[in-house]
């Protein structure tokens, strides 16, 4: 069955993209128990036992939001710092550009 999805009405098309969605979910669930009960009777047939978790792509940083001390600092004005993540400040970008290496800004 080929349907011309042009011809649908929005809801009727977010109704086929939720099924299409749970659908998708239903086999990976399927296939996921699948590949975990092959791994564990190979590892059994060798004498290893062992335990899969699920999850961790989802994990956090333990990092994320923490303050990090600066690293870089602006000699001219000393209120400017970089702690070295993220974009370069423009004002470390410019002095760079005029030819500064960067180890001259450290703190």
């Amino acid at each position: 069955m080929k349907t011309n999805y042009t011809k649908l009405s929005e809801n009727d098309l977010a109704g086929v993209i939720a099924k299409a969605e749970k659908e998708l979910q239903a086999r990976k669930q399927k296939k996921r128990k699948g590949v975990i009960s092959e791994i564990k009777s190979l590892a059994a047939s060798i004498g290893v036992e062992v335990e899969i978790t699920q999850g961790g792509g989802n994990r956090k940083s333990r990092l994320k939001g923490q303050k990090v001390p600066p690293k870089y600092q602006n000699p001219a004005d000393t209120a400017q710092q970089w702690s070295g993540r993220g974009m370069k400040p423009k004002w470390l970008t410019e002095q760079l550009g005029k030819g500064a290496k960067i180890e001259q800004f450290k703190i």
